[in-house]
């Protein structure tokens, strides 16, 4: 008698979340929630991201496994509720990337055509979205519906103001969109003056940076720049000068802490002269 055939691995992976799940499962993993899980699923999605941008293709495999068990592990949450299981995440997404690709798939009621350009594509798939949007949105609702609440600040804020241009809510020129950058640089400036002088309280300096930092994501949307990326390079731009500087001062037998900031200012200029 010949054993059983082995199992998709896909079909696999769906079993494994059941037994942990099961009256004699993992504790650890009986006791989670949608709202334990979470962090997780989000830690796993950079995890993913990290592994991408440093070019490791063999921890991508394996980060993408992490990635995957998070959906995995919400479907099964779902499914335990009577709200929906991993073949009804699995056929939503099919549906929907039928609908926004109509020049593929022929969807808007014609026969498929050649797909149109990047940029053509993008602008098809955001009109898409916002007519799904609109057709769910509350009475109450607006443009900004639907902007994610948990992604990074830098994200969300340019989320939130290219759903606002959407509607005509922009500055037509980047230049201008540059100026306003400037104009809130100037009021931090003015409240952080005011602080050391004692005539203001520090949460309207947290308010300004919070305005600077919102114009200078606005600025980088209209420059067609992802700031979340541009800033995780600058991120990592720094790291790496920092680290610079260190090796520098230890091979010349000094300790950088100790070093003035006019000294560690030139040993940073000379990293970067380097690089």
């Amino acid at each position: 008698m010949s054993a059983n055939p082995p199992q998709p691995p896909l079909d696999e992976l769906l079993g494994i979340m059941r037994r942990l799940r099961g009256p004699e499962g993992c504790p650890w993993d009986r006791e989670q929630t949608f709202a334990t899980i979470a962090p997780y699923t989000i830690e796993e999605a950079y995890e993913v991201a990290d592994a991408v941008e440093r070019g490791d293709l063999p921890h991508l495999k394996d980060e993408l496994g992490d990635l995957l068990f998070q959906v995995v592990f919400h479907s099964q949450l779902a499914a335990e509720a009577g709200e929906f299981d991993f073949d009804a995440v699995v056929a939503g997404v099919c549906e929907k990337l039928v609908r926004r690709h109509p020049h593929v798939f022929g969807t808007d009621g014609g026969a498929a055509r050649a797909p149109a350009t990047a940029a053509a594509q993008l602008a098809s798939w955001e009109n898409i979205k916002a007519r799904e949007r609109a057709g769910r949105a509350l009475p109450e609702g607006g443009a900004l519906d639907g902007v994610p609440q948990a992604l990074p600040a830098l994200m969300r804020a340019g989320k939130l103001s290219k759903r606002a241009a959407r509607v005509g809510f922009d500055f037509e020129h980047a230049a201008q969109t540059a100026d306003k950058v400037a104009e809130e640089l100037a009021e931090v400036r003015e409240a952080a003056a005011a602080v050391h002088a004692g005539t203001a309280a520090a949460p309207e300096v947290v308010e300004e940076i919070g305005d600077l930092l919102f114009a200078a994501a606005n600025l980088a949307r209209k420059l067609d720049v992802d700031a979340e990326a541009a800033l995780r390079a600058a991120n990592a731009k720094f790291e790496r000068r920092f680290r610079g500087m260190e090796r520098l001062a230890a091979l010349r037998g000094i300790d950088f802490g100790s070093l003035g900031l006019e000294a560690q200012e030139a040993l940073w200029q000379e990293v970067k002269r380097a690089e």
